[in-house]
Parts: structure tokens; C-alpha cells; sequence
């Protein structure tokens, strides 16, 4: 298998693997390698190690060596040219009238390039803007749309939890989210209870998801025929963290609804079956 290791560019960020080149590298280290913008200086977030060839595209990239406190100088000075770059690009973007929100700027670090970030509702065209910038940076400038949840991931803020976002702080990438998660997780489904600070669902109805659907499994539904201690009776409603049902059994005095764990009751396979081929 062959060696890797893991490196990250900003804040919870994509991880990328490079060739270690021979060296030999611990986590927090940062070093400079050779990427599809140019040379780059980022973090290493998994050290040596080997994995299997179908974890990754081939060829890798080589890693060029260990950054030094001069490389380090280099990216602070980066970051302060990134401030300015960014003033002059929201001055531009007002004096071509064009309909976009500019996010971030970032500059690779050989300074051969420099990157805008932004949104906007439609298609911009930049072509005018691009000249004019290149005219007073001296570089290569390139504009990158980008969505809300790459806004919010790169601007930060406070999650509806009072947290900091997920995004901005150990999510790496995004995970599709659906509504249907919602639904299977009992939550309520007005769009401003369930939707994050950035407009779309939020990225934490992934979390629990799978502990939702192995629970689906082995919980009668509601509806469902169920055997119980106290005989046969239908599941009107059920609590799938706890693992309570109701089951209404039908008596002499009419039909009952009494509380039981799923461990007390057996599922009858007839209806379980038509509930998982309907799945």
C-alpha cells in the first residue's frame, strides 16, 4: 500500500493527500506541496501513513518539503495582502454596479494567483471587473461562485444551537441532507425550525440518521400488528430513542390502549415483512 499523508489548506477544510516524498511528518506540521492552483502551504492533519489504493485518485502529488519559519512569514503576509485585496474588489464590484456579494479572497501561496469568492442569485458577468482588478493587483485573479453553505462555511458564525457552525469548525464536506431525515426523526417540519443560519437544512440531521434507521428496524410502526403480553393489539403510536409503544387491544369492555417496551412485544412477520418490501 502506499504512503500518504493528509493535508488541509484552512479552517476545516478538505483534506488532501500528497506523496510524503520520504519524509517523515507529524500531525500539526506544516509544509509546502504542489497543487492544481500552484504551490501551496498547508497543515498536516494525518501523518505517514499507508492505505489501500482504491482510497484515493492516483497519481499523488509529491510533497516538497517541510515549511520553515520563512514560509510561515510568507503566509501572514499573505493574509494582510488579502484584506486589501478584498477592499479594492468591493470598491470595484460597486463601480461596475454588478449584482454579487464578495465573501473572501485568498491568495496562493507563491502569490501567482489570487482567488474571490462569492455569491450571488444568477449568473455575473465579470469580465470588466476581472480586467480592472488585474490592472491594479498585478496578478492572476480568478472568481469563484460559490453557494450559502460555502458562504456560511467560510464566514463562520453561531449555529442555531448556540454553537459555532459545524461547518467552519470539523466539517470537512458537506453530507447530502434530505427532509425525509426530519420526518424519520420525529422533528418538526416548519422549514425555520429545521433550516440552519445559512438557509438550507441543517448539516446535524445527517448525525443521528443511522441511529434513527437501525431503530426502524427492530421497531414495530405504528399500525403495525404486534403480539403482546396481554394479547394481540395494533401500535397507534411509538417513541423509537426510548423504545416505547401504545398498543390498542381489544377487550370485552372495547379496545384498550396500553404502554409497552418493543422488548415486551413481538412483531408479527406477516406485517413486518410488507413494512420492509414498502421500504
Amino acid at each position: 500500500m502506499p504512503e500518504i499523508i493528509g493535508v488541509r489548506f484552512r479552517n476545516a477544510g478538505k483534506v488532501y493527500y500528497f506523496d510524503p516524498n520520504g519524509i517523515e511528518v507529524v500531525r500539526g506540521e506544516n509544509v509546502i506541496v504542489e497543487t492544481a492552483r500552484g504551490i501551496e502551504c498547508g497543515e498536516t492533519v494525518i501523518p505517514n501513513r499507508r492505505i489501500p489504493d482504491d482510497d484515493f485518485t492516483q497519481p499523488l502529488k509529491k510533497m516538497i518539503r517541510k515549511a520553515v519559519d520563512k514560509d510561515l512569514e510568507q503566509l501572514e503576509k499573505n493574509r494582510e495582502k488579502e484584506e486589501d485585496a478584498l477592499r479594492i474588489c468591493s470598491e470595484k464590484i460597486r463601480k461596475h454596479n454588478l449584482e454579487m456579494k464578495l465573501i473572501g479572497a485568498e491568495y496562493t501561496f507563491d502569490n501567482n494567483k489570487i482567488l474571490f469568492y462569492f455569491t450571488a442569485d444568477g449568473r455575473v458577468d465579470f469580465r470588466d471587473l476581472v480586467k480592472d482588478l488585474a490592472s491594479v493587483l498585478r496578478t492572476r485573479i480568478e472568481l469563484r461562485q460559490v453557494g450559502v453553505r460555502d458562504e456560511a462555511k467560510m464566514l463562520g458564525g453561531l449555529g442555531n444551537c448556540g454553537r459555532p457552525f459545524c461547518c467552519s469548525t470539523f466539517l470537512g464536506e458537506f453530507q447530502p441532507v434530505s427532509i425525509k431525515m426530519a420526518k424519520e426523526q420525529g422533528l418538526s417540519l416548519n422549514p425555520t425550525k429545521i433550516s440552519g443560519t445559512c438557509g438550507r437544512l441543517m448539516c446535524c440531521l445527517k448525525y443521528e440518521q443511522d441511529a434513527y434507521e437501525d431503530l426502524r428496524r427492530t421497531t414495530p410502526r405504528a399500525g403495525s400488528s404486534v403480539q403482546t403480553p396481554d394479547g394481540k393489539g395494533v401500535v397507534t403510536d411509538v417513541a423509537l430513542m426510548t423504545g416505547m409503544l401504545k398498543v390498542s387491544i381489544d377487550g370485552p369492555n372495547g379496545a384498550a390502549v396500553s404502554p409497552f417496551h418493543k422488548s415486551q412485544v413481538k412483531w408479527l412477520r406477516e406485517n413486518k415483512r410488507q413494512t420492509e418490501q414498502q421500504e
